[in-house]
């Protein structure tokens, strides 16, 4: 249903045209890039990106059955020396895929990468409370829930609080032997 590719150059107008506001840029984003969001940030951005070793894997997720570009997601953070790496920049941008399991096949598709290619023992995110559907998804997939992060990220005169949660290798092994039964 859905396939993972390298985002490319030619993918910034799509990715851009999802990006309406500062409130969903940082829910995309947390605080690493300013509104409006531009080509010379993503161009920042790819060039830390999808090279062999890089620290970050950036996505766009293909709609097989209609071979358009539907979504982005992000394995950044990767620490091959401690088998670590953070699930980021998650976005479903087609408005009317959203709450049809996309999302889940996207975060199985990026976990599958992180455990099964790159052999990695903890992926960890970050997820602004309020998004109670990402939370939700998260917690249905396996993700464990380590903490909460009270009123760190200020977006205009709000200050907003996030779960970290992560998922170990042995936790995406179980998970597996589960779905193969």
């Amino acid at each position: 249903m859905i396939e993972l590719q390298f985002f490319e150059k030619e993918d910034f107008q799509q990715l851009l045209s999802w990006i309406d506001s500062q409130d969903f840029l940082v829910q995309w984003a947390g605080t690493s890039m300013e509104f409006p969001l531009d080509e010379q940030q993503l161009e920042q951005y790819l060039s830390m990106s999808n090279s062999e070793n890089a620290a970050n894997l950036a996505y766009k997720v293909i709609y097989v059955e209609s071979g358009k570009i539907i979504g982005h997601i992000s394995l950044g953070t990767i620490n091959r020396k401690n088998g670590t790496a953070r699930m980021c920049r998650v976005l479903i941008g087609d408005k009317s895929l959203q709450g049809k399991g996309i999302g889940r096949l996207m975060v199985l598709a990026l976990l599958k990468i992180a455990f099964e290619q790159l052999n990695l023992h903890k992926v960890s995110l970050a997820v602004y409370d309020f998004n109670e559907a990402a939370v939700n998804l998260y917690k249905k997939i396996g993700f464990k829930t380590e903490g909460f992060i009270r009123e760190a990220s200020k977006v205009g005169n709000d200050h907003w609080s996030y779960f970290e949660m992560s998922m170990l290798n042995r936790e995406w092994q179980a998970l597996n032997n589960v779905d193969a039964k």
